[in-house]
Formats: C-alpha cells, sequence, structure tokens
C-alpha cells in the first residue's frame, strides 16, 4: 500500500534561510565577544607633546599676608586700600609682564605655604593671586620660613636663573618663625636662588638689617618702599633682569579608544539577542 506523501515546495528556500539566519547569530555572538576583549584591553594613543623652550626666569613670589598687611594710606591716589590690596594688585601687573618666565607663589603669616607651583600661566596665577586674604596663613611674621619654603619650591628646578623675590612689611616674629635666618640663607646659596628681599612701609616698621644680609648673601638686592608708587618702581627695575634659557619639557597626552569596540560589541549581542528571540529559540 502506498503512502501519502507531502509536499513541501518551499523547503529548500527555507533551509538556506535558516543556514543564512544561523551565520548571523554566529557572526554577531563572536564579533561581539571579539570586541569586548579589545575593549577589555583598553587600546590608547599616547601623543608626547612638548613646551616650547623659553628665554625667562623662574620666579618665585614670596608674599607677606600677615595682620600688618591690614595697614592704609600705603596708595596715596587710594588710600582707603590696604597694602595688602595694593600689592596684589602690583604684584598681578608684574606677573602679566614676564610673560617668558615660569613664576610660583608661596604667601606666609605665621606659617607659610605654595599659593602655586611654577606655571607659565599668569591668567591662573593671576587668578590665585586675587583669591588672597591677609591673615590665612596667620597673622605673625615667619619670614625666614617663607624663605625656605620658596627655596624648596625652586630646588627641583635646572633653569640656571632661579629668583626669589620676598616682600614683607614686618619683622620676624620669635618664637614663631621655627627655620633660623643662616639656615635659610645656606638653602638658598646652595641652590644658587638669587633673592630680591623688598621692604614696605616706613623704614622701622621692617628688619632693614636683615633684607640687606638676605640679598648680600645670596648676589641679590634690597629694596624699600614707602608708597604704593615706589613699589611699583621696584618691580619695574627687578623687571629688567637679564634672560636665560629655561629646559623644554616634554609631556604625554594619552587618548583612550575603548569605548569604540564597546559600543561594537554592544550593538553586536543586542542583535544577536533580537534574532535569537525573533527565531522563537531560548
Amino acid at each position: 500500500m502506498k503512502l501519502p506523501s507531502l509536499y513541501f515546495p518551499h523547503t529548500r528556500q527555507f533551509m538556506n534561510s535558516s543556514v543564512s539566519a544561523s551565520k548571523l547569530l554566529f557572526f554577531l555572538k563572536w564579533l561581539g565577544i571579539v570586541m569586548l576583549i579589545i575593549s577589555l584591553m583598553s587600546p590608547v594613543k599616547d601623543e608626547p607633546y612638548e613646551l616650547e623652550p623659553r628665554d625667562g626666569y623662574e620666579i618665585v613670589l614670596i608674599l607677606d599676608a600677615s595682620q600688618s598687611m591690614k595697614a592704609q594710606g600705603f596708595d596715596v591716589v587710594n588710600p582707603q586700600l590696604s597694602r595688602f590690596d595694593v600689592v596684589k594688585d602690583i604684584v598681578g601687573k608684574f606677573i602679566k609682564a614676564r610673560q617668558n618666565d615660569n613664576i610660583g607663589l608661596v604667601v606666609f603669616g605665621a606659617y607659610s605655604f605654595i599659593a602655586s607651583p611654577l606655571t607659565y600661566d599668569a591668567n591662573i596665577l593671576n587668578k590665585i593671586l586675587s583669591q588672597l586674604y591677609i591673615g590665612m596663613a596667620g597673622k605673625y611674621t615667619a619670614l625666614h620660613t617663607s624663605l625656605a619654603q620658596g627655596v624648596n619650591l625652586l630646588k627641583m628646578s635646572e633653569s640656571k636663573s632661579k629668583v626669589a623675590i620676598l616682600l614683607t612689611d614686618g619683622y620676624s616674629t620669635p618664637n614663631i618663625d621655627k627655620i633660623p635666618l643662616e639656615v635659610a640663607l645656606e638653602m638658598a646659596i646652595k641652590e644658587d636662588i638669587k633673592v630680591y628681599p623688598i621692604g614696605i612701609g616706613m623704614p622701622h616698621e621692617y628688619n632693614r638689617a636683615v633684607l640687606l644680609n638676605i640679598a648680600e648673601k645670596t648676589g641679590g638686592k634690597a629694596f624699600g618702599a614707602a608708597s604704593a608708587m615706589e613699589l611699583e618702581e621696584v618691580y619695574a627695575m627687578i623687571d629688567k633682569l637679564e634672560k636665560s634659557k629655561i629646559q623644554a619639557q616634554t609631556f604625554s597626552y594619552i587618548k583612550y579608544y575603548y569605548k569604540y569596540p564597546l559600543l561594537l560589541s554592544l550593538l553586536c549581542l543586542m542583535g544577536y539577542i533580537y534574532l535569537r528571540n525573533k527565531r522563537g529559540r531560548a
């Protein structure tokens, strides 16, 4: 007896479609896995770049922010301004004028701290300068400690021209200034740092003998300024310092590319899951 048979006219097309879909699923699955592995390897591109060497000094500005800097009348044009306000304005102009210099900032009172490391960015430095205020480092005067702090800031520099400009309006406070003057001077001499001390206010208000000693021992020059106009003249004189070569600095910029294979892996795996569900597979 001949059994009845069923005829499927499109079986060949169905099988081809099934094979094709399986290949696509296989491709999506393994492409997603491979891209995920590549993403986990975190491919990067290292792009070195070099700052152009500049002709200039490496300078640390050491500013007195003790309580005595509140005194007014230093600027005859604007007598209501405190000494510290006037100093910040004049120092800000000095920073802008020294475009080729690498400048750092130290602030002191009863203790000293680095307000800014050495930088060529005059805008950032002036922004930091504008945020300084009287008493932020205490109300007393740690003059010798501040000089040592300035030396430490310049210590790692390879420049042949290192300068510290130390500005104060008072005497060192006994028992507050922890570092002896001789030690601070030895540090500056060892690092070949030329110090330009500036005393502001009337001559009896700051220790002129100490400032002269600092300048003499380090090869700098001491100044006195009884008014804002005189202080501007002092910074103009210091601005005439000779220029010297500063070594170029090399940096690396690393760009990460892991996100691209990660995105492709995610799309492949989403496509794989979608097609499997569409075909009714678990």
